[in-house]
Order: C-alpha cells, then sequence, then structure tokens
C-alpha cells in the first residue's frame, strides 16, 4: 500500500525532506513508518521520546493500522491568508501568512452585551536566552493545526462564561515586533475573559503542531519545545 510521509520544523532538516510517499506491506502501521526513517536517519531514533505521529490529520499511538493512501506526519516538539474556521457560534480560527488584525479579530468576537475583551499576542522579540535574533520562521501542519485550534477553542468556550473566541497564528517569516500569535476573547465578565485567553494559548502552544525556527547572525536553529502530556509519544518495542 501507498502511504503519504510529512516531516515538519526539525525533522524536516534530519530526513532531508518535507514529505514522500513509501510502499508499506498490509499489516503495517504508523510505528512502522517510524521505523523505516529511523532506521534511515538514527537522530529520529535518539528523539523518539518527544516525537509525536498523526494519522490523517489526527495524533497517532505507533500501534494503530494503516490504510491504502493513509497520511502519517511525523510531528516534533511544538514550540510553540491560509486556512480559516469560522463556525455557527461565532468562534473564529485562523492560519495566515500575512500580518495578524487584531482589530478585525476583536470585532469579529465581540457582541453587544458584552462586557470584556481580552486579547494576547505573542510578538518576535529581538532575543533568545540572551543571544541578539535576526527573524523568527514558522513552519506547520495546517490541516492539523487549525483542526485542533477549533477544538481546543470550542472545548474552552464550553468551560467558560465566554461569548466568543478567536485564535490566529502567523506562518512564514516574521520579523522583530511582528505578532506571530492571537488569542481573543469575549465575555460579559472579565474574569472568565482573562482565564479563558490564557488557557487558550496555553494549550495552543502545546497541542497545535506549529514550529519555530530561530534566524542569528551564525545560522538558524530549530526551536525545541514540548508537547502536552497527553500527546502520545513514539513508543519503540
Amino acid at each position: 500500500m501507498q502511504i503519504r510521509v510529512l516531516f515538519f520544523g526539525l525533522l524536516k532538516d534530519v530526513c532531508g525532506r518535507p514529505e514522500e510517499w513509501i510502499s508499506l506491506p498490509d499489516g503495517a502501521t504508523t510505528g512502522t513508518v517510524f521505523e523505516v526513517y529511523a532506521k534511515k536517519f538514527p537522530k529520529l531514533r535518539e528523539m523518539a521520546s518527544s516525537i509525536v505521529l498523526a494519522r490523517n490529520h489526527e495524533f497517532a499511538t505507533t500501534s494503530e493500522h494503516l490504510k491504502d493512501f493513509d497520511e502519517v506526519a511525523l510531528l516534533p516538539p511544538v514550540s510553540g491568508g491560509s486556512e480559516q474556521i469560522s463556525d455557527a457560534d461565532g468562534h473564529y480560527f485562523a492560519l495566515t501568512r500575512l500580518p495578524i488584525n487584531v482589530r478585525n479579530l476583536e470585532n469579529l468576537v465581540l457582541r453587544d452585551f458584552d462586557g470584556a475583551i481580552v486579547t494576547f499576542q505573542g510578538v518576535v522579540r529581538n532575543n533568545s536566552g540572551g543571544k541578539p535574533t535576526l527573524r523568527l520562521e514558522y513552519d506547520c501542519y495546517e490541516p492539523m493545526a487549525i483542526r485542533k485550534m477549533a477544538e481546543i477553542g470550542r472545548e474552552i468556550a464550553g468551560s467558560y462564561a465566554i461569548s466568543r473566541i478567536g485564535m490566529v497564528h502567523r506562518l512564514g517569516m516574521l520579523e522583530i515586533g511582528e505578532a506571530s500569535v492571537a488569542v481573543v476573547v469575549a465575555a460579559p465578565h472579565r474574569r472568565p475573559a482573562f482565564d479563558a485567553a490564557l488557557e487558550g494559548i496555553n494549550r495552543l502552544k502545546k497541542l497545535v503542531p506549529v514550529w519555530k525556527k530561530e534566524f542569528f547572525r551564525d545560522g538558524a536553529v530549530w526551536v525545541e519545545g514540548d508537547w502536552d502530556t497527553n500527546a502520545p509519544r513514539v513508543s519503540l518495542s
């Protein structure tokens, strides 16, 4: 059977490719895919405890059996006009390669009966650990990322007394001072708006497959972040 394999962030550099098709026998699993590349690139085996697999845009364990033309993605730890979702409840989620228009996002989620709107923006700073940074680049598994953003946002909306939530993440090359991510929450009262916005950015950075590359005068490096504890890691036999 034919399987499409995708690599993101640091793993693109390790494996020397963003994607390819491979042939596997019937009965192969997502773990089989990992083993194919771990044999070719030993660095993957060293990183196994921090790599997450996805099958057809959903997190996957290594034991899931594959079908012809399935898509398997190897995802490194997340570091925390493309795709967008605007649902019936007015929540909004998007990935974009254009500057984030925060004011427009606020207007999208705000209702007349809301008494509070909380906006969080993550911006590109000029240093990383004290080392001067020139710019950042964000890579993303777009179909899965937009789905996870919407899933997180809807769960938060169901857990807090808020009206609407909006999340937008920027992709591509960003300069110092530009916003890389925005989370906006509107609510009748301020406390749930603050709490929901904080949970939104915290969960986004742990569960949405977006990766950051930092550029310095002497080179560039992918930032190694960390997955949420519930994300299934590669399990080696």
